[in-house]
């Protein structure tokens, strides 16, 4: 049976969809509207009269609802008959996206997929809506086979094949109102080379380590970084240019004899890699050209490995160690790993293995039976749905379980609903892992109070929210080239600029904030998306280079010694650039790959940045978990005149120093505090060096800090501390 191909040749005089377990839309053409009014529901050999609810008039056709006196199930095919004799197979309609079909239907089992049993293997797949299913398995001699599955409760098919087909090709064919269609396994783990064919694979090899768990998401320091722009380059010295090889190699140099890799990695302190998206996305082959190149927000299978970064994409277990590689050489360095994940939509919605398998099931669509697009690409997952919403946990758990990830962060969240993000959250707080997303608020079809957004933050009090206020107000608008923050000069910001220092959770009371927690807060200027803050800067700032490097690492530097997490992209602290590109998505590797080089040229600017890395892990003050302790513990001294100063008091109990004072300089004069007389206070930060070890110790009792810079002073609540 091929795909399109039809039971018999379908010949409707007219169409009859069931839309609820107990309605039957009917689409008469209006050269057959004609007669008498009257129809039935034909099962086997019992007929069930229709009650007409109400007549439309469309277009070219009568659209005409009707009632059954109980309801129907799915299980067996039906016809409606009308008063001429004339029948039509009754089709499955917009029943699917009920919640009585969820009621019916959900199937709580964890056993989709492929299974190796005793003697054999086990198929389970979720198609309540076709009257038939197929295993096509084609075998490693290239036999091609094609077998009947059986339908069990809750809307799963089952085979079980007692013979060894691991690493065979599988497909299943479905029949849904008298269609056969083609696709691959939602649940697939493993694919043939550019995902033609699905792979049976239980034998994955032993699962990656682990890593103890952060003790809160605000000790985290995330760095994001795409699998191929790390090593495409070849100024970065590492021989699997653009692999995922590239995280096994060490002792990786610079052209210039400086660290590359994973060892600049290890060096530059940072504790979390955020992987852009590696499971298997669209719009690139596996065999890739330099000018062939995507992020990886065109997901395809969202349980297997993308194959474009694997040295042997058509070998599909290759690509599978090589990602568990990746995951364990960042492990062994002390380096935890996000995994970008793109539930939020597919590549293709009409090719998806979702859409083919269940039709309407697992997109969201308007009130005018389109689907919705509030993701812009087509789409929007419809995760609100029960078995949408268990294979995202289903996921989630197998990327845990199987690749030891320590966290996800959400693409698009704001698709996603409330109750979805919560269960993903608790499943991952029961391992200790970080959950993050970008909560924007997207036109798709739920109730605003179900989004997981940023307006409803406070309903989803454990994941974490890309901080658009703070990237805003410190940098300007992402979406306009020419605004400007607080670190490009715009004065007016100084109560902002002290708000999202602060955690975004409000200093004083909870509602002059947007948050409930820090842990909510993430706090970043640069992301993969829209202009680096170099490129920005180039376009709006009519300025020397040395003026610029000095506005972006006091960008930097508010995200590390903020609280919240802090989140930086790759190749911020030596000032990115993608030479203007806004939206490199599909941009030639070229654009995208870290320039080694830059790495090379700023130095310096690395080096203050460890610094300041090494001045937050040093005192748990910088990484509050709750507000209460921000509100007792924090205070602005001063934010007026393009500077804002913090101060943290009676500290001593969270780390070395009992008082601390920041005090962020936008402006392009010098300026001075007063830090109080006869007390003794060291400077971490000054101008463009930073060290949790202490500069040296401030004479007088001013605190003094350059243009476009930030100066941390500390006074020592341990004896000698300060002095070794």
């Amino acid at each position: 049976m091929e795909e399109g191909e039809q039971v018999f040749n379908i010949r409707r005089q007219y169409e009859a969809f069931m839309d609820t377990f107990k309605t039957i839309t009917l689409i008469i053409p209006h050269d057959q509207a004609g007669g008498e009014r009257e129809f039935s529901v034909v099962r086997g050999d019992t007929t069930i009269p229709l009650e007409i609810e109400e007549e439309i008039q469309l277009e070219h056709a009568m659209k005409i609802v009707t009632s059954l006196p109980g309801e129907l199930d799915l299980e067996k095919a039906c016809e409606v008959v009308d008063a001429n004799g004339i029948r039509t197979d009754l089709q499955v309609g917009a029943v699917i996206r009920t919640a009585a079909f969820d009621e019916r239907y959900y199937y709580e089992g964890e056993d989709l997929g492929v299974r190796k049993v005793e003697g054999g293997f086990r198929f389970k797949l979720w198609a309540p809506t076709s009257s038939a299913v197929k295993l096509k398995l084609i075998s490693k001699n290239g036999e091609e086979a094609e077998h009947d599955m059986t339908r069990e409760d809750k809307g799963v098919w089952t085979l079980e094949i007692q013979e060894d087909v691991e690493g065979s090709f599988y497909s299943y064919l479905t029949c849904i109102n008298l269609v056969w269609k083609e696709a691959l396994d939602p649940y697939v783990v493993a694919v043939s080379f550019n995902s033609r064919w699905g792979v049976v694979a239980t034998e994955l090899g032993p699962p990656c380590t682990s890593l103890p768990p952060v003790a809160s998401p605000v000790d985290a320091i995330i760095y994001e970084l795409h699998v191929r722009d790390f090593s495409a380059g070849s100024e970065g010295g590492m021989k699997a240019r653009g692999r995922y090889g590239a995280f096994s190699e060490r002792g990786t140099k610079t052209p210039g004899g400086y660290s590359s890799g994973v060892d600049y990695l290890k060096e530059l302190g940072i504790t979390h890699v955020e992987l852009l998206p590696v499971n298997d996305f669209g719009g690139v082959p596996d065999d890739p050209s330099d000018e062939e190149y995507n992020w990886g927000y065109n997901p395809l299978f969202f349980n297997v490995p993308e194959g474009s970064y694997s040295s042997d994409p058509g070998e599909p277990l290759v690509r599978i160690r090589e990602l568990k590689e990746v995951v364990n050489n960042l492990h062994d360095e002390g380096i935890r790993v996000i995994m970008d994940v793109v539930y939020n939509h597919v590549f293709i919605r009409e090719e998806s293995s979702f859409e083919k398998i269940v039709p309407g099931y697992f997109f969201r669509h308007g009130e005018n039976g389109l689907p919705s697009n509030g993701t812009g690409v087509g789409n929007d997952f419809a995760s609100e749905r029960l078995m949408a919403r268990k294979f995202i946990k289903d996921s989630i758990r197998f990327w845990i379980n199987e690749y030891g990830f320590d966290g996800f962060r959400f693409d698009l969240m704001g698709i996603l609903d409330v109750t979805t993000m919560n269960e993903v959250s608790d499943l991952a707080r029961d391992s200790g892992l970080i959950v993050i997303g970008e909560g924007w608020d997207l036109n798709t079809p739920i109730p605003q109070e179900e989004k997981a957004n940023l307006r409803n933050a406070r309903s989803i009090p454990d994941v974490g929210q890309f901080n658009d206020w703070f990237r805003d107000t410190v940098k300007g608008s992402t979406f306009n080239l020419h605004d400007k923050g607080f670190i490009l000069g715009h004065s007016g910001l100084e109560k902002q600029v002290a708000q999202v220092l602060s955690g975004s959770v409000g200093i004083q009371s909870r509602d002059q904030g947007i948050f409930d927690g820090p842990i909510q807060s993430v706090n970043y200027i640069e992301s993969h998306d829209n202009h680096t803050l170099w490129d920005k800067m180039k376009a709006c700032m009519h300025e020397s280079e040395e003026e610029l490097f000095k506005r972006q690492s006091l960008g930097t530097a508010m995200v590390l010694l903020s609280q919240g997490i802090p989140f930086i992209h790759a190749g911020q602290e030596f000032y990115r650039t993608k030479g203007g590109h806004e939206n490199s998505y599909n941009a030639p590797v070229r654009i995208n790959q870290l320039d080694w080089t830059r790495r090379e040229e700023h130095e310096k600017a690395i080096a203050y940045v460890r610094g300041l890395i090494d001045i937050r892990k040093a005192h748990g003050a910088f990484r509050f978990p709750e507000a209460r302790l921000i509100r007792e513990h924090v205070s602005v001294v001063s934010a007026e005149h393009q500077s804002v100063v913090i101060r943290y008091s009676e500290v001593g109990d969270y780390g070395p120093w009992s008082e601390m004072i920041l005090a962020f300089n936008g402006g392009t004069e010098p300026a001075s505090f007063a830090l109080g007389e006869g007390e003794r206070w060291r400077c971490l930060a000054k101008g463009d060096r930073a060290d949790a070890d202490g500069l040296f110790t401030i004479e007088g009792d001013q605190l003094e800090v350059a243009p476009l810079t930030v100066s941390v002073a500390v006074m020592q609540s341990i004896p000698g501390k300060l002095d070794e």
